[in-house]
């Protein structure tokens, strides 16, 4: 990818156009009323917070579990949460006005501020990096070996989806969205993909982790492709955290305390790695009944990385990339950000800011 790279790296306005009709913003206005004074001092008698309960959003499942959003919210403000199975359905919560902020992938949220104009979301805040990537059975060595060979995705137009068929087109394969081309890229659920890999009914998975992690340890699936070794320094965007316009603007005091509970839970699990561990997966039982196998977990938490840092770069770079191979459309990201609270929380804990530039 490093040619690919070195160009997209200086688009900072290239974004994406959602393929899905998303719905319009929307408020919550009378259950939320302003517990505080107005100004930067507002606070909301409540906040509605998504993830999903997947490990990619560890830093929301152990916030959750160890209370660390209501120790920050404190007593004004009450935590409701709300869990998703899938970026869309969390982008549409955000902009009918059901939840405040999410953690959420990149490409959802760029489709979402394409939707709304740039008018219905802010990224304040960095989550994950990496832990994603393609894993084949045996004898897939080179893209060339992934001629007329089928390979899954999550969702048509999601972030792994989008990585894969911009790495085909750098190895000069073609892939279109009705699986045909020269690789039949199938996209799918993660859990039928897994199923799909045991019963040997596709070649290969560009997944996330777990189930990255999943198809390598339980299906004897080797890695082809490591995501983060196609990126600067091996840091690309998996998860950030984002929140409404309408919220941020109305309580901005409420939205700096998630951000020092959401600091708070990155904090803990570098620091409490295996206790951090635990209380994910506990989190994870509790919303799904089944939790991760113990060597799953451990795989997927060493490949992924916990960090403030949104690393915007990467983000434009996925935008140029669902271009390029036609998935997208061009919109203007310019203010997609809004680091200033976190990067304000950072200092005062001498710790250093994160940046909104397309390139460092």
């Amino acid at each position: 990818m490093s040619s690919r790279t070195t160009r997209a790296l200086a688009l900072a306005s290239a974004a994406v156009v959602a393929s899905t009709a998303l719905a319009a913003c929307g408020s919550n206005e009378d259950d939320n009323t302003a517990a505080g004074t107005s100004g930067t001092a507002a606070e909301a008698k409540t906040i509605n917070l998504g993830y999903f309960p997947n490990i990619t959003h560890a830093p929301a499942l152990v916030g959750v579990n160890k209370g660390l959003f209501k120790e920050a919210l404190g007593s004004a403000t009450t935590l409701e949460t709300k869990t998703f199975n899938a970026g869309p359905a969390a982008i549409e919560a955000l902009l009918s006005g059901a939840i405040d902020a999410t953690y959420i992938g990149p490409n959802p949220a760029i489709n979402g501020w394409s939707t709304s104009k740039g008018t219905a979301l802010k990224i304040i805040a960095g989550s994950t990096s990496g832990g994603a990537g393609l894993v084949v059975k045996e004898g897939i060595n080179s893209a060339a070996d992934l001629k007329g060979k089928k390979i899954a995705t999550p969702q048509l137009g999601n972030t792994q989806d989008v990585a894969l068929r911009a790495w085909l087109k750098e190895n000069g394969l073609n892939a279109d969205t009705t699986g045909g081309g020269d690789v039949s890229v199938l996209p799918q659920d993660n859990a039928t993909a897994i199923q799909a890999f045991a019963q040997g009914t596709i070649d290969g998975a560009w997944v996330p982790e777990p189930n990255y992690s999943k198809l390598i340890l339980e299906s004897k699936a080797k890695v082809l492709v490591d995501e983060k070794t196609l990126w600067p320094n091996q840091e690309f965007v998996t998860t950030h955290l984002i929140v409404s316009q309408k919220f941020l603007k109305e309580y901005p005091g409420t939205v700096k305390k998630l951000l020092q509970g959401h600091i708070n839970a990155v904090k803990y699990i570098k620091d409490n790695s295996a206790d951090a561990q635990t209380a994910a997966n506990a989190q994870i039982e509790s919303l799904t009944g089944k939790p991760l196998k113990a060597e799953i977990l451990t795989a997927a938490f060493a490949n992924l990385k916990f960090t403030y840092d949104p690393i915007a770069s990467s983000l434009y770079t996925s935008a140029q990339h669902a271009e390029e191979v036609g998935l997208l459309k061009t919109v203007d990201l310019k203010g997609i950000y809004d680091l200033g609270p976190l990067n304000e929380l950072l200092k005062a804990d001498g710790q250093p800011e994160v940046s909104d530039a397309a390139a460092s």
